[in-house]
């Protein structure tokens, strides 16, 4: 996960307070200041990355990251699909490399290739990410593309009269998608949002708020918990949620 901010210093006290992330600054050739959000303590997991956003026509956003082994090969793979390639792959310290793609639709996603596999960004823990979703009109295409790059099979389930596609890998869930329909804006794009797992939604919610972020769909039951989705106080889209004991078993099954 990263999240491109134009103003880091805000987005990193904001993302302290809320979540109790500790941070420290990375100097990279050629890519500028890189901040590395970590959990418990300045040495502890690594939770999410940060990078100013240099463009102005860009909005604030995070960027949902998903692992690879071979990034000159899933980049390959994003082409081979009708994806785009939006930079080069660039290398981050020590980390690993990471390249910017956008599907056939528009949503933005990165991928991740770690130089060393104990360095990927701890996830699926309190405080962390939890899940990730894609939002767009399209499901159809959507199966299609990420099915061709990263081999996901997508498993549709109701969801309080809806259709919600889960993509496993494997038989286990690792994201999620819903079908964008009049209750969007017209003209919304396609786009992938990341959840962070919290004890109490509706508490940290209103604590986002209290930080200057902005309520976009109040504290909700789902099936797996309860969720809102806000944008904080730059503009980036993100969702909390607390899920039931038997979503985090999903999550972390050694929980």
């Amino acid at each position: 996960m990263e999240i491109a901010s134009p103003d880091v210093e805000v987005s990193r006290r904001f993302y302290g307070d809320l979540f109790g992330w500790y941070s420290y600054t990375l100097a990279t050739d050629g890519y500028g200041d890189y901040v590395v959000f970590t959990l418990r303590d300045i040495n502890g997991p690594g939770v999410a990355g940060m990078q100013r956003l240099t463009d102005d026509t860009q909005p604030p956003s995070w960027s949902c990251y998903f692992y690879t082994g071979d990034l000159t090969a899933t980049l390959d793979a994003v082409q081979a699909a009708g994806g785009q390639p939006l930079m080069e792959p660039a290398t981050i310290a020590h980390i690993g490399r990471a390249a910017l793609c956008a599907d056939t639709q528009g949503a933005e996603f990165a991928l991740w290739e770690p130089h060393d596999p104990e360095l990927t960004p701890d996830a699926a823990v309190p405080e962390s990410m939890c899940w990730v979703e894609l939002a767009c009109r399209d499901v159809e295409e959507a199966r299609r593309f990420y099915g061709a790059v990263f081999g996901w099979k997508a498993v549709d389930r109701d969801y309080y009269g809806t259709v919600y596609t889960d993509w496993e890998v494997d038989g286990w869930p690792v994201a999620g998608m819903v079908a964008m329909d009049e209750r969007w804006p017209p003209g919304y794009p396609a786009h992938w949002i990341p959840y962070f797992w919290v004890s109490d939604c509706d508490g940290s919610a209103a604590r986002a708020v209290e930080l200057g972020a902005r309520t976009r769909v109040p504290p909700s039951d789902m099936e797996n918990g309860r969720f809102s989705v806000l944008t904080d106080p730059t503009g980036a889209r993100f969702a909390v949620l607390a899920p039931s004991r038997e979503a985090a078993r999903r999550f972390h099954p050694r929980r």
